[in-house]
């Protein structure tokens, strides 16, 4: 927070009971306290030498940056470029541009959530509990979930075709392979996950481990992107609260939840009114009557009726609709019997019990339908496993491994989410209709091997992915 005073010089804050307490301090303690009649606000504008020269510099260089930034909240309260972007000397994303060369001043065009923290603290501390952050990026960079790294470099990357000699141990970007080897990280998986920054000697990112998606690990420890929702340099509230601004990462034939969304009675409403609704109202007043129907961010995130803005989106969630066996959510994906309580007073702000108790047990059903076939697909592949009949070393290979991967992956998802978000098409035609059809190509696959003892010498499936 050291440099954020002064070169903001916009507020200072006096607080006048018993003793002086910073926010920073209340922060440690977990504690926010109510300020309003304790305070004395002064306001300053204008902006410090340092952040007049930024300004003048990116205005002529990048005017689309300072474009967007004159129209945020961010410009009218005095913040400036120097304030989320320039970092102490000592730090290891501390570089110069070619406007400070020669100066005491080291930047990065990094920017992490722990610069956002200073202040918005308690946001921050709800984010990097969430989903969002560290478990994002660890399918993509946590050495102990090798499966998609391998994924990633060894078959999407082409390795199987180069006889690749990998090191998948680090987490980090394998070293002495050609640049094609990691396009498909970069291009893909890193823009939603976010994945661990590397930086060259000059203290720059490399190997296009940055720009990343929500839950990027950056050198000096910080992990999140902000700007991902709360898109750079306009951070508007408006946008993040909009759909669009979670359809970035949330779409596609593994979990097509703007598809869900537009199909469901929320989205009908939104396509056909969203753009008189009122979106920039301040955190936990933005309630109905601003909007006839919820955004993604209204349930999941925003204060509604008794509840409060959250930035921990695991916070409203009863089930795990994302992995290989839904359960219900607990430890570090959340508390999902408490999650449930949340999002039904969520729901009662625009519907009845009837209706919202019988939306939740479809969802619970349509989870135990999910289950019973994902168990009775793994039941196959152990007793498969037991009469050494699944193809060793590449499961894409394998007609019966690739196949079961569609059916949680694909199909399985989009049955659940669909279900969870009212979606029927998605629910049953892209869904639970085609999980059928798999699980009983899954059988005759099964079957066959079981009987002859062997592997069908070509695979019968289309690699195409089941949509």
């Amino acid at each position: 927070m050291k440099k954020l005073v002064g070169r903001i010089g916009v507020v200072c804050i006096v607080l006048l009971v018993g003793g002086v307490f910073t926010i920073a301090a209340a922060t440690e303690q977990g504690q926010y306290p109510n300020l309003s009649d304790k305070k004395e606000l002064v306001l300053k504008r204008g902006f410090s030498k340092e952040a007049l020269q930024c300004i003048e510099c990116h205005a002529k260089k990048m005017p689309g940056t300072v474009a967007a930034w004159k129209e945020s909240t961010m410009s009218h309260a005095g913040i400036s470029c120097y304030d989320c972007h320039s970092v102490d000397k000592s730090s290891p994303m501390a570089s110069q541009c070619e406007g400070l060369k020669g100066t005491d001043t080291y930047i990065s065009p990094m920017v992490s959530s722990k610069t956002c923290s200073r202040c918005h603290p308690q946001e921050v501390e709800q984010f990097l509990k969430s989903g969002h952050a560290k478990l994002s990026s660890s399918a993509v960079c946590d050495p102990k979930r090798g499966g998609l790294q391998k994924l990633i470099y060894q078959h999407e990357g082409c390795g199987f075709m180069d006889n690749a000699k990998l090191d998948l141990s680090t987490g980090k970007t394998p070293t002495g392979q050609p640049a094609y080897r990691r396009a498909s990280r970069t291009s893909g998986c890193q823009m939603c996950h976010g994945t661990q920054v590397e930086l060259g000697p000059d203290h720059k990112p490399i190997n296009e481990t940055w720009p990343g998606g929500v839950g990027t690990r950056y050198p000096d420890g910080s992990i999140g992107t902000c700007t991902v929702c709360h898109t750079r340099h306009k951070f508007s509230i408006a946008d993040a609260r909009k759909p669009e601004a979670c359809a970035a990462c949330h779409l596609g034939p593994d979990h097509p939840d703007i598809e869900i969304y537009y199909e469901s009675k929320h989205g009908q409403q939104y396509l056909a009114h969203g753009d008189s609704w009122k979106y920039d109202s301040a955190p936990d007043t933005w309630e109905p009557g601003d909007y006839t129907a919820p955004t993604c961010a209204t349930c999941h995130m925003s204060g509604i009726g008794e509840l409060s803005t959250t930035h921990n989106i695991n916070d409203r969630l009863k089930w795990d609709l994302m992995h290989k066996t839904s359960v219900i959510r607990s430890g570090e994906r959340g508390n999902g019997e408490k999650g449930d309580k949340l999002m039904q007073k969520v729901c009662v702000n625009c519907h009845g019990k009837t209706h919202t108790t019988a939306q939740r047990a479809t969802l619970d059903n349509a989870v135990a339908l999910y289950n019973k076939q994902w168990a009775g697909a793994v039941k196959m592949k152990e007793e498969l496993a037991g009469k050494n009949l699944l193809k060793k070393g590449d499961p894409w290979r394998d007609g019966f491994q690739e196949l079961m991967y569609y059916l949680w992956h694909h199909t399985g998802r989009r049955a659940r989410q669909g279900a969870a978000m009212n979606a029927p098409d998605y629910a049953h035609w892209h869904g639970f209709f085609q999980m059928q059809q798999v699980y009983k190509d899954l059988q005759n696959i099964h079957d066959y091997r079981i009987k002859n003892n062997k592997i069908e010498e070509l695979s019968t499936v289309m690699s195409s992915a089941p949509y």
